[in-house]
């Protein structure tokens, strides 16, 4: 593994991207019966928010060596392509603080004051885990910056904070059992459902069907942190050395594909597994802004 924190947060990102472009091909009606059988869509497979996130956490990490929160808001802000998929609340969030509005109290605001409690700081904070390679609670902290620029609910920023422990576990070579690792995971994570969730998870790791373990614990169709989360752990940690398995085990549950695939990629990724030559030659290329420091 490269002590290079730019080069794990970007084959963590490689990985995450890939995840969630491949994932999301599988929104297409068409392409379903290929899901069963697992037979890969035709390409290109173009990335979606998801991917464009963790590009910004991956950017301003790259220029401050840390989350600065007013340049992730920004960043968010001014790479927003509404066709990427984002969501409604999401979609004027970032709208209005491209308009000038101050992201603290915009996000604040969400859900009546409640905040958000969806699954997006969840998908895109794999890499930032890598950069901070065997650091977890430095990890947690940051992730924690990073979710707060878009979800104030506590389940939101708890997602976050789970999966970057897990990729900065990884990405550090430990390469202890998984339950073990979700161990370590778990006395990070705040308490909360996305917590409880990840519990549930430790005592399902000896279940292997994919199926019955996502009707314990959710497949993101919720599109909550609790309810993405915990399963996307599962699946990756019980299928650390093999890319594929992981990514088709993920997949094959259903509900928000490409966001529990885009964790699952971006974890394993974060391991030092090198997703598929042949897959990444299908995928949407990163955008430049995400691979030169200072351009984001």
């Amino acid at each position: 593994m490269t002590t290079d924190p730019r080069s794990r947060a970007l084959a963590s990102l490689r990985g995450l991207a890939l995840g969630d472009a491949l994932g999301s091909q599988f929104f297409v009606p068409d392409n379903r019966t290929r899901l069963d059988e697992r037979r890969l869509p035709p390409a290109p497979w173009q990335w979606t928010d998801d991917t464009e996130m963790a590009c910004s956490v991956v950017a301003v990490l790259a220029e401050h060596g840390r989350i600065d929160q007013d340049a992730l808001a920004a960043s968010f802000a001014m790479h927003h392509d509404f066709d990427r998929g984002y969501g409604p609340s999401t979609n004027r969030l970032l709208r209005l603080i491209r308009e000038g509005g101050s992201w603290r109290e915009l996000v604040a605001d969400t859900f009546d004051g409640r905040g958000s409690w969806g699954n997006g700081a969840a998908m895109r904070i794999a890499p930032l885990g890598a950069w901070f390679a065997g650091d977890p609670v430095r990890a947690a902290r940051e992730a924690t910056l990073s979710a707060e620029a878009t979800h104030a609910h506590p389940e939101g920023i708890a997602g976050a904070v789970a999966v970057a422990v897990a990729a900065s576990l990884l990405a550090g070579a430990d390469r202890s059992e998984p339950a073990d690792l979700l161990d370590a995971v778990l006395a990070l994570t705040p308490a909360g459902r996305v917590h409880d969730g990840i519990a549930t998870a430790r005592e399902l790791l000896p279940v292997a069907s994919a199926s019955l373990v996502a009707r314990q614990l959710g497949n993101g169709s919720r599109t909550s942190a609790q309810d993405t989360v915990p399963f996307a752990l599962w699946a990756a940690l019980t299928r650390l050395d093999d890319f594929r398995e992981a990514f088709w085990t993920t997949a094959s549950v259903g509900g928000d594909v490409d966001t529990t695939c885009a964790i699952v990629g971006g974890i394993v990724a974060a391991g030092g597994v090198e997703p598929p030559f042949e897959w990444g030659a299908l995928c949407e290329a990163l955008p430049e802004w995400s691979l030169t420091p200072g351009a984001g």
